[in-house]
C-alpha cells in the first residue's frame, strides 16, 4: 500500500518510519526506484508521507541498515544500491540468504512463519537478526505465528544415517534427535520471550511428518517461498568417541532460491502450491510433536 497524506487521514495516525521505510522498499523492489536512482530530497518524502524528516531519516538509515540504499549520510539524496532489487532473487548460501528475508518479513504487523526442515538449526540461527532488531526497537509486530515440521523421531531417516547398521544401537540418529530437540526449543524460548519483553502474541507449534524432507522450504507471510535442497555426502563424523560413516547434509551450505508473488505469475504459482502444499501436509499426514 502506497502511504499517502490521504491514507494518514483515512487511518487516522501518522505512518511510522516502518511504514515509510516498507513502502520505499515496496518501490525499489518494482522497479519503480531501479538501481542507481536517487530518492527524492528529505524534504519531498516528509511532504509526501505527511511526517517530520526525523522519521524519514530513520527510514532511510533503516534500508540502508538492509543494503538497499547507499550514499544515506552525504548532503545529497541517497541512491539505491546497484544490486538492490536483484538481491532477493539470486540464489545464495542459506545461511547467507535466509537471514536477511526472515528480517525483511518481520517488518508486516503480523508475521507467519511456515517451514520444512530436518532440524530447526538454520531457522533458529537466522531468527537472530529480526529478534535482535525487536529488542533495538526497529521492528515492531504485533504478532508471530510459526509453524515448522519437522520428521518424526518414529521413522528409519534416509538422511543422517549410518552407510553400516552400528552393532549398538543407533547414535547417528540419537545425535539427530537431540538435535533436533535441542534447536526447536531454543527456538520455541526465544520467540515466545517476546510475549514478556515486547508484549507480541507469539504462536509457536511444532508436528512430525511421517517421512525425511529431501528440500527446505520456508514461507513467510504467504507471499514468499524460499527453498534449499538437501544435498547428501558421505563423510564421517565422531559420535561418543566413535568414528563413523553415514549419509549426510549439509544443509545450511544448500543454495536458496527465492520466489515472491510481486514477481510475476511464475513465481505468485509456486508460492501459492508452495502454501498449499504445506498446510496439506499440515493438516492431514502430520501429528502433534512434542520437544523433549
Amino acid at each position: 500500500m502506497v502511504v499517502t497524506q490521504e491514507n494518514v487521514v483515512v487511518n487516522g495516525r501518522k505512518p511510522s518510519y516502518q511504514d515509510i521505510a516498507d513502502e520505499l522498499r515496496d518501490r525499489i523492489k518494482s522497479g519503480d526506484l531501479p538501481p542507481g536512482s536517487r530518492l527524492p530530497t528529505q524534504a519531498k518524502l516528509a511532504d509526501e508521507f505527511g511526517v517530520e524528516r526525523g522519521a524519514i531519516r530513520a527510514a532511510l538509515k533503516a534500508l540502508a541498515d538492509d543494503g538497499l540504499l547507499i550514499n544515506v549520510t552525504k548532503g545529497s539524496p541517497p541512491q539505491v544500491a546497484a544490486a538492490a532489487t536483484q538481491a532477493a532473487a539470486e540464489p545464495q548460501p542459506t545461511m547467507v540468504g535466509l537471514a536477511p528475508r526472515m528480517t525483511e518479513a518481520f517488518s508486516a504487523r503480523q508475521v507467519r512463519i511456515d517451514a520444512i526442515c530436518l532440524t530447526a538449526e538454520t531457522l533458529m540461527l537466522a531468527l537472530g537478526e529480526p529478534l535482535r532488531q525487536i529488542h533495538e526497537g526497529r521492528l515492531h509486530p504485533e504478532s508471530v505465528t510459526v509453524r515448522i515440521l519437522l520428521p518424526s523421531s518414529q521413522i528409519d531417516l534416509a538422511f543422517p544415517v549410518a552407510t553400516e547398521e552400528p552393532d549398538d544401537g543407533n547414535p547417528v540418529h540419537s545425535r539427530w534427535l537431540a538435535q533436533r530437540n535441542a534447536q526447536g526449543q531454543v527456538l520455541r524460548h526465544n520467540l515466545q520471550a517476546l510475549r514478556s519483553s515486547h508484549g507480541i502474541d507469539v504462536q509457536v507449534e511444532f508436528k512430525a511428518l511421517p517421512f525425511t524432507p529431501p528440500i527446505k522450504l520456508y514461507l513467510l507471510n504467504g507471499s514468499e517461498a524460499l527453498f534449499a535442497y538437501y544435498l547428501v555426502t558421505k563423510r564421517e563424523e565422531e559420535i561418543d568417541s566413535a568414528r563413523f560413516e553415514m549419509f549426510d547434509v549439509l544443509g545450511t551450505q544448500s543454495l536458496l532460491f527465492s520466489f515472491e508473488q510481486r514477481a510475476g505469475q511464475r513465481d505468485e504459482a509456486y508460492v501459492q502450491e508452495s502454501q498449499k502444499w504445506f498446510d496439506a501436509l499440515w493438516n492431514t499426514i502430520s501429528l502433534d510433536l512434542t520437544l523433549s
